[in-house]
């Protein structure tokens, strides 16, 4: 969404279309969702497949910010399109957060978490404008980008693993 604004700050002289980033990353985004079902049926892990695919975002990040002058357009959606197919954990992280809930409550799961993470984009957005009163616009990206993954890891590090286990339960 910001594409433009970071292209103009990385000094990239083309016209960066934000449609198109955002193209990049969903097309991206779909694709990493498909492969890290397979990648946790392989490793027999949810946590461990989250793993590699958080690190392909953070992996997408660094190159994010180390692109600078001399970059193009078509470097930034490539850019985007691997940070998309990095963050394409979606059905992965709904799964394993559903399945922390007896049979009872699964569905509910399944459906609030995703609103959480929705609802955190307001944080995130607060967090992103407000380091901005203090730091440039890359600075300001570049801290929210690893106050967002550390919280991510964090949480993985935290949740049990669910690959395998028995959720034939119902919650009291």
């Amino acid at each position: 969404m910001f594409s433009r604004e970071f292209g103009k700050a990385f000094g990239i002289t083309e016209e960066i279309n934000p449609g198109k980033a955002v193209m990049y990353a969903y097309v991206a985004i779909s694709i990493g969702d498909i492969l890290i079902g397979l990648l946790s049926q392989v490793m027999k892990s949810r946590k461990k497949a989250l793993y590699v695919f958080y690190s392909l975002t953070i992996l997408g990040i660094v190159l994010y910010f180390l692109q600078g002058q001399g970059s193009s357009a078509t470097t930034m959606y490539l850019i985007c399109a691997l940070l998309g197919f990095g963050t394409g954990f979606w059905a992965i992280f709904v799964t394993m957060g559903a399945e922390q809930f007896g049979t009872n409550l699964r569905a509910t799961a399944a459906t609030t978490i995703p609103n959480m993470v929705r609802g955190a984009l307001v944080g995130i957005g607060f967090l992103f404008e407000g380091l901005q009163l203090n730091f440039t616009y890359i600075n300001a990206g570049i801290i929210t980008g690893v106050v967002v993954m550390l919280i991510s890891i964090v949480a993985v590090a935290l949740i049990p693993e669910t690959f395998g286990r028995d959720l034939d339960f119902y919650e009291e």
